[in-house]
């Protein structure tokens, strides 16, 4: 009873506190309206209404104000009042729309609407061009909703997700809201200062709604959605699009709104679906309502999204400028399913104040001073969009669970349940955990670690882990161990590390560990300790190859500029060669046996590849984001790479104080890489590696440069980092090298043209990989390949047919590829 009485107050108080002019939008047959567009004429000082018709117009002066109500679909509606005191009730109906084709004159054989887009398109770039800069008041509240969720997800136990969840396992699983002031600088320059921030049942979060994520530009040629999303007005949307003319209707100010309906040429190309409104004679955009499936956006989980924007035009300005967006979704993946919406707010419009480059800085969102503790009273003076029931209820019912799940008493009963140790956790790994005082340890399971290699035969690992978490800046201290014993060589090693990281913004991190490990040659590991087991065991093919460290390591990183990252290692090795101790194999080969350990000579059993030696490495290495944006939030900088300039990385290595002198050495590296969007025609990456020894005629093979093979016929990883046709270490070396690889995905712009093939909605991807050693002739491989392979949601199939090059034709293969 006293729940149910605190939860009827809380509504009242949300219902009937302070607001200004409010009231009510219906149909003719008294429906309630959501989503409609509330202003006083002539400005941009406005409002939406709720999913329940319900709006709240924050006008703070008393005066006669003239309030528009705009709806797709329905007559504008104007109600000039005088208003002496609030909060004032204003109420509208709104009758459908007259949507006719008796105003179209046909005065040729060509599709009318046709004509209407190409005008269109025709002033796509001066209409884009007429806001060179705004700065604006933005509001965005998001909702997500899941049905029917399971009790578990991959064996984890999924909860009720905060007190989300009914007894129907359905609710709303995530609610937040922001109030911002937007600054923006064409082309791309967009800068947020978030002044308030709620989340539901987390009184310390903060909103991920930001203003970046949903600045959907229709003048713009592609709207980034997932996939780059062709715009139904860029140059080529003819071939994307067919248009229909709907009708036309008047709106509040005499202009001409030609109703366009748009479909798809193609199923699933990367377009919308719906209908775009556009200005007689001015061309613009008065409001559009837009569909795009999962399927079209390359986003697994989503059936459906649907934008709806909704335009406002200043007399003064002569802009139209958007005002409201919807964005809503429905999504499904393994039996999990829901819905939800972001809306957006825009209001208070300054244009064009020119702004220069000089008000902007990387850092594109920021939080004001306690933005995350505004009370109720605030909210309801600001916000823009009235909560619904159901949003009222699950602030009320959220923050009341907040207040008991904070307490040490509930924690520590939680962790009562959730500790209970069992006899079976020795072998499915097992964890503790004191939620009150952030700190957990605990096992792993040996069982999932259990692989082979024809070094230490059948070989697992149990580990140990202790993490203490400390404040809001996410400082953290770390303890891992393991153990390995391998079954064939009776040889027991073991290692252990300590990380401490000192805060979440320049996320500097110190690593100190050591111990007695099996290595691979190339520390970039190219082949898996699990696909390895299997060659071995099945196809009697021993790829991996290793090595044993004993070693004392400390690593430390850190961001000491925005885009400037810095690595450094010092360490103290053993190395040792290692032999074959087994032949076990499942199904022996006729036509072949297994290789030696030595990389370099697959006939050299016995033989050593290096002699053992102790060393001293150094490393230093810089990765440069160019032009690298930030989003600052309180507890921690998040950084989003720039994808207009490349990351560069400048490394050096020096090998030193070996008991071997030979085995000294210098190395200088560099990379650069980048990956970027080719507008409507896919993506294109490319990888590049350069570098050169000092002083290393004779050093050990584990230092050499060692360049990522695949012998197996399986991709696995990026696919910009690897020979796919290239014995593991074929290539190494102690000299210069040049590495160069790059990849095209088309994301269907060529196969999604042609009959029948589109059905199939596979990416064709166009490669080329290049090395070249002083001690080996060039190297190349050319790929093509299908990409996006499966059935319904379940794609995570790649298939890519390769030729090898080295002095004319080596070889060529097919490459399997899965990925997640």
């Amino acid at each position: 009873m006293k729940q149910k009485l605190l939860l009827t107050l809380g509504l009242l108080s949300f219902a009937f506190s302070q607001a200004q002019i409010q009231g009510n939008i219906t149909d003719q047959n008294d429906e309630a309206l959501p989503f409609v567009n509330v202003f006083i004429e002539n400005t941009y000082k406005g409002t939406t209404s709720n999913e329940d018709g319900f709006y709240e117009l924050n006008i703070k002066t008393p005066d006669t104000y003239t309030v528009v109500f705009q709806f797709l679909g329905y007559k504008t509606v104007k109600k000039t009042v005088e208003i002496s005191k609030f909060p004032f009730q204003l109420d509208a109906q709104l009758g459908e729309e007259q949507i006719s084709l008796n105003e179209v004159v046909i005065n040729s054989e060509n599709n009318p609407a046709d004509a209407i887009m190409r005008q269109a398109i025709a002033k796509r770039q001066e209409n884009l061009e007429k806001i060179q800069s705004y700065k604006a008041d933005f509001y965005s509240r998001g909702l997500i909703r899941i049905k029917d969720a399971p009790e578990k997800i991959l064996g984890q136990e999924v909860g009720d997700l905060g007190g989300g969840l009914d007894s129907t396992r359905s609710g709303v699983i995530y609610l937040s809201e922001t109030i911002s002031k937007l600054e923006f600088m064409r082309p791309d320059r967009l800068k947020e200062k978030i002044l308030a921030s709620k989340v539901s049942g987390n009184s310390s979060g903060f909103s991920f709604n930001n203003a970046i994520d949903v600045d959907f530009d229709l003048y713009e040629s592609t709207i980034e959605l997932g996939n780059q999303i062709v715009s139904p007005i860029a140059n080529n949307a003819f071939g994307y699009y067919r248009f229909k003319l709907e009708g036309v209707f008047y709106d509040d100010r005499g202009n001409l709104i030609n109703k366009i309906k748009i479909t798809p040429r193609r199923e699933n190309d990367p377009v919308f679906e719906g209908f775009l409104y556009i200005v007689e004679d001015q061309w613009s955009i008065y409001a559009a309502e837009l569909d795009i499936t999962g399927t079209q956006a390359r986003l697994t989980a989503v059936d459906k999204i649907t934008i709806t924007q909704n335009y406002s035009y200043s007399e003064a300005d002569k802009i139209w400028a958007k005002i409201s967006q919807n964005i809503d979704f429905k999504y499904g993946l393994f039996g999990i399913t829901g819905d939800g919406r972001f809306t957006a707010v825009y209001s208070n419009y300054e244009f064009n104040l020119g702004l220069s480059k000089k008000d902007f800085s990387r850092e594109i969102v920021s939080f004001a001073d306690k933005a995350n503790k505004k009370d109720s009273t605030y909210w309801k003076s600001v916000r823009p969009v009235p909560l619904t029931s159901e949003e009222m209820t699950d602030y009320i019912k959220k923050d009341s669970i907040q207040i008991v799940k904070d307490s040490k008493v509930y924690k520590d009963s939680v962790d009562l349940v959730k500790n209970k140790f069992k006899f079976g956790d020795l072998l499915s790994g097992y964890s503790y955990n004191n939620t009150y005082k952030e700190w957990s340890a605990g096992i792993t399971s040996p069982i999932q670690t259990i692989t082979f290699n024809t070094v230490q035969g059948w070989n697992a690992n149990v580990g140990g882990f202790y993490r203490k978490s400390y404040d809001d800046f996410n400082r953290f201290f770390s303890i891992n161990g393991s153990l390995n014993y391998g079954f064939s060589d009776e040889r027991l090693r073991g290692s252990v590390s300590a990380t401490y990281k000192f805060n979440n913004i320049s996320r500097p991190f110190l690593t100190v560990s050591g111990g007695v490990t099996t290595a691979q040659f190339n520390a970039s590991e190219p082949i898996s300790q699990l696909l390895n087991t299997s060659f071995s065991l099945f196809a009697e093919k021993n790829y991996l190859k290793i090595y044993e460290k004993s070693f004392a390591q400390v690593a430390y990183s850190n961001e000491f500029f925005n885009g400037i990252r810095i690595n450094s290692i010092l360490a103290y090795e053993r190395r040792q060669a290692l032999f074959n101790t087994t032949d076990q194999v499942w199904y022996p080969q006729d036509d072949r046996e297994y290789t030696s350990n030595n990389p370099q000579d697959e006939s050299a059993f016995g033989i050593a590849p290096f002699a053992t030696h102790n060393l001293m490495k150094f490393g230093l290495d810089a990765r440069i984001n160019f032009a690298q944006n930030y989003l600052s939030y309180p507890d921690g900088k998040f950084n989003l790479p720039n994808e207009k300039y490349p990351t560069l990385s400048v490394g050096y290595e020096k090998g030193f104080g070996s008991s071997n002198d030979n085995y000294n050495y210098d190395q200088v590296k560099l990379r650069v890489n980048q990956g970027f969007d080719v507008k409507d025609k896919g993506r294109f990456q490319y990888n590049l590696k350069a570098g050169k020894f000092f002083n290393a005629d004779d050093i050990a093979f584990v230092d050499y440069q060692h360049f990522n093979g695949n012998q197996t016929q399986i991709g696995a990883g990026s696919y910009i980092n690897v020979f796919n046709n290239l014995p593991y270490y074929a290539a190494s070396t102690n000299d210069s090298y040049l590495e160069m690889h790059a990849e095209h995905d088309f994301n269907g712009f060529i196969l999604g043209k042609i009959p029948l093939l589109q059905k199939l909605n596979f990416n064709l991807v166009l490669g080329a990989h290049a090395l070249a050693t002083p001690d080996n002739k060039p190297y190349q491989e050319y790929t093509i390949g299908l990409d996006n392979i499966g059935w319904g949601k379940f794609r995570f199939l790649r298939l890519d047919y390769l030729r090898s090059y080295q002095s004319g034709f080596q070889s060529d293969a097919i490459i399997f590829g899965l990925k997640f």
